[in-house]
């Protein structure tokens, strides 16, 4: 099965372009999307103040807004990878327990 990108991952995806200033071509590239998903992101993360388009050089821009995205999406990235360790952890003794109930 796939590996699927929530919402804040493509999000975050698309901010860690611009946050070296992009073009739509480069951000659509980089972020791996089609160009109608990057349509509907890029509306979004414009309409939140994540990003704003610079008319003077043409490009997409981070705004201080998107900046604190970025650094509160890896810390929740961290915390992440914990938790899942922490499950798969408790997960693997429920299932070594339940193997020790079925032997007997």
């Amino acid at each position: 099965m796939g590996n699927y990108r929530s919402k804040l991952d493509i999000t975050a995806d698309i901010l860690n372009v611009v946050s070296h200033n992009a073009k739509k071509t480069k951000i659509m590239y980089e972020a791996n999307l089609s160009y109608k998903l990057l349509t509907r992101y890029l509306a979004e993360a414009l309409e939140s103040s994540l990003i704003h388009f610079d008319p003077k050089d043409k490009c997409y821009v981070l705004t201080p807004k998107g900046r604190e995205f970025l650094e509160k999406y890896q810390d929740y990235l961290r915390h992440n990878h914990r938790a899942e360790k922490v499950l798969n952890d408790v997960n693997a003794k429920r299932k070594s327990l339940e193997e020790l109930c079925s032997d007997v």
